[in-house]
């Protein structure tokens, strides 16, 4: 199936600038979020499709070449990661034309300096979960992987300890073998890798009972990874070296840490602003007050003018999280709720009914009668 263009993923123009392209992330990031849409696999789906157009779009480099070449720039098969096709991509396509012909191939699976020479390992990807606040201020926490190793017996060579690998019999250490077949087309030379030693031109004769002869083990580790302040679902780590180890000397792969932040049961996280909502009385808002309000660094108190109304906002400067990639910090913005009472008290009730007289509402008259109007001018 034909992948989706990037952009219409995540619902953008071309011409989306870097805050349109995380803004639009993160709210379908949100939808569709596997922590809010338990065992649906479609949401699933849609939150990694999500992601690796976010992943593509939000780095500079990484977008100016899917804009010119679409998807097929990230496609190894295609060959614009170096430049485009070059001889060794058409040996690969009339290799396997002819080995599936003569059984074999032109290039043989690459020169043997590819077979036996270093291979890097291969990179690890986790998620962590961490909490509003943690992703707030920052913290450091203990993480644990499975990764791939070299065999701490042999070394990474696979053969049992006190021996080491011998010439292949097969190719006499050449990796390879080349056949000659008489064809009505003429005589052709192909060259496989050899199947007894994969083509790397050696043998185990005395596997490592450790890694019965394959060199690696896999193992459990525990890292410490320091959270920076300001992070975001969606936001990655990248630990250097810490992913699969290498071949043959390789260097090891990196290990990427998503972030994945829960949500908080007071505060919404707007970028770097943080909202939350604070229900007042009726008396309050009309009379103006004193009232606490909560924040991440602790309660603090605001004074609510005379005759707020429903709905209204209001603005605390830098209460919000700090900028993930610079100085400063967001703020806190507070929408104002009237708390309106379900159940009163005759005494209330009397007072209520002189405060609508005073308001000219004539409360005996009207059907739906004061407290039914009254709830229903301050419903959210």
């Amino acid at each position: 199936m034909a992948k989706r263009d990037y952009y219409e993923i995540l619902g953008i123009d071309k011409s989306a600038d870097e805050k349109a392209i995380k803004s639009a992330f993160r709210k379908l990031a949100k939808q569709y979020h596997p922590d809010l849409n338990p065992d649906n696999k479609e949401a699933e789906a849609k939150f990694k499709e999500i992601n690796e157009a976010y992943e593509v779009l939000s780095d500079p480099d990484k977008k100016a070449k899917y804009d010119q070449f679409g998807h097929a720039a990230f496609d190894q098969t295609q060959g614009f990661g170096g430049g485009g096709a070059g001889f060794n991509d058409f040996g690969d396509i009339f290799g396997d034309i002819f080995g599936d012909f003569f059984g074999g191939g032109f290039n043989g699976g690459g020169t043997r300096a590819q077979r036996t020479g270093p291979k890097a390992g291969s990179d690890l990807k986790i998620k962590l979960d961490i909490t509003f606040e943690e992703a707030a201020f920052g913290t450091k926490k203990e993480i644990k992987i499975n990764r791939i190793e070299k065999c701490h017996v042999c070394d990474g060579t696979g053969a049992k300890k006190g021996t080491s690998k011998k010439t292949c019999p097969t190719c006499n250490g050449a990796g390879s073998i080349k056949t000659v077949q008489r064809t009505p087309f003429g005589q052709f030379a192909s060259t496989k890798i050899c199947s007894t030693c994969n083509g790397t031109g050696e043998v185990v004769e005395e596997p490592c009972a450790a890694c019965q002869g394959t060199g690696k083990e896999k193992k459990s580790r525990k890292l410490s990874i320091n959270i920076p302040a300001g992070v975001d679902t969606g936001s990655v780590i990248p630990l250097r070296g810490e992913g699969n180890h290498g071949e043959r000397g390789g260097p090891a792969g990196d290990l990427y840490v998503y972030i994945n932040v829960k949500e908080h049961e007071l505060f919404e996280r707007d970028g770097n602003d943080v909202w939350c909502e604070i229900p007042i009385s009726f008396a309050k808002a009309a009379m103006g007050g004193s009232i606490e309000v909560p924040t991440l660094e602790g309660k603090v108190k605001y004074e609510v003018p005379e005759g707020t109304q429903p709905g209204t906002v209001f603005r605390l400067k830098n209460k919000g999280i700090k900028n993930l990639r610079g100085a400063g910090k967001g703020d806190q913005y507070v929408r104002i709720k009237i708390d309106v009472p379900k159940k009163l008290t005759d005494k209330q009730k009397s007072i209520l009914e002189q405060f609508a007289e005073e308001m000219g509402e004539k409360s005996d008259t009207d059907k739906k009668g004061f407290f039914g109007k009254m709830k229903d001018a301050f419903k959210d």
